[in-house]
């Protein structure tokens, strides 16, 4: 049998030597750089892109004309600008911010949502007052219906079993139910002025709409056949978008005219806080530890970052004009 020659000195301190530098390059490689965050500029046709780090923006990415929405799609694999004038989709990587493909014939995507089985892809024409059923087979979007509707369309939820997509209507100040199946409407009903964001929160038995025209947050109860008007919750003026906060115990909704934000606990459906935001808070979106809160002031042209432990403003990033959306890979718990 042959044995291996042990190594000689100098070949030993070679290789003493390569493991050495080998430990010391690892020891300061640069740690890996944190998602971005990503603020759709919507009169600037852009997107910002944020470094959570330093709070620099690092580039501005060109989009379609009046991105008003970005959607991270339910796998975390793209984030989508809905270009409403473009009539497109902007497709970026959540960690790098590079294009990954841009979708023409959209038509007017104002505001998008995938169902979370990711078969189903809805989009409400804000200008053309329609809503638009995809079903998407992982690649491709292919168009199952042009649905009319009421005046406006402007936010969409789509349930837990990705069954029933809600939409409000903004002008005609109504909330209507699509069953996706048959691309049809179940129903539709009748809310305050200027009806906005939606968010279900009691397993989607309970929906939450934002009144824009108002001073706060309608109660429907959807458990039924036919839903119900069950109660208002009052927040501030220009009641617009919701958010999760992260914790299955309260959710946030901000108050455009109010230039406020308020959290909504779920259990008790009352506010247990506000936070002043200027600028008119629109959008927003919440840190992976659930201590920061991240606004798009829409007047204001910032991105304003809030530490919900002091309830209050901490810092804000100039952005372009009009910022809308915002949203980031490292987030909380959205739903």
């Amino acid at each position: 049998m042959r044995f291996l020659a042990r190594p000689n000195g100098r070949f030993a301190a070679f290789l003493f030597s390569c493991l050495t530098v080998w430990v010391a390059q690892a020891a300061t490689a640069a740690p890996p750089e944190a998602p971005p965050i990503f603020v759709l500029n919507s009169l600037d046709a852009s997107v910002s892109v944020i470094n959570p780090v330093d709070w620099s923006e690092k580039q501005r990415i060109a989009t379609g004309k009046e991105p008003h929405h970005i959607y991270m799609t339910p796998d975390e694999k793209s984030v989508i600008v809905a270009n409403s004038a473009g009539d497109s989709l902007t497709f970026l990587n959540p960690r790098t911010a590079e294009v990954q493909r841009v979708v023409y014939g959209i038509i007017d995507p104002y505001q998008l949502q995938f169902s979370r089985d990711m078969k189903w892809f809805v989009t409400a024409a804000n200008r053309l007052n329609h809503v638009d059923v995809y079903r998407w087979d992982g690649k491709d979007l292919k168009l199952a219906k042009r649905i009319a509707t009421g005046k406006t369309p402007s936010h969409i939820w789509i349930d837990g079993t990705s069954t029933i997509a809600y939409v409000t209507m903004q002008d005609s100040d109504e909330l209507i139910a699509v069953d996706l199946p048959t691309q049809t409407i179940r129903w539709r009903v009748a809310t305050g002025p200027m009806p906005a964001d939606i968010f279900g929160v009691h397993g989607d038995k309970t929906l939450l709409v934002g009144l824009t025209g108002s001073d706060g947050v309608q109660v429907f109860d959807v458990a039924g056949a036919e839903p119900k008007l069950v109660g208002k919750i009052l927040t501030g003026k220009g009641a617009h978008a919701f958010r999760s906060a992260g914790d299955g115990k309260s959710v946030f909704v901000s108050n455009r005219v109010a230039n406020t934000i308020s959290r909504i606990d779920l259990a008790t459906l009352k506010v247990s806080a506000t936070y002043p935001v200027p600028g008119g808070p629109d959008c927003m979106d919440v840190s992976a530890d659930g201590k920061t809160l991240y606004v798009t002031s829409r007047w204001a042209k910032k991105l304003s970052v809030v530490d919900l432990a002091s309830q209050k403003v901490v810092r804000q990033i100039n952005v372009g004009r009009s910022p809308h959306g915002v949203w980031t890979l490292e987030h909380a718990k959205r739903i």
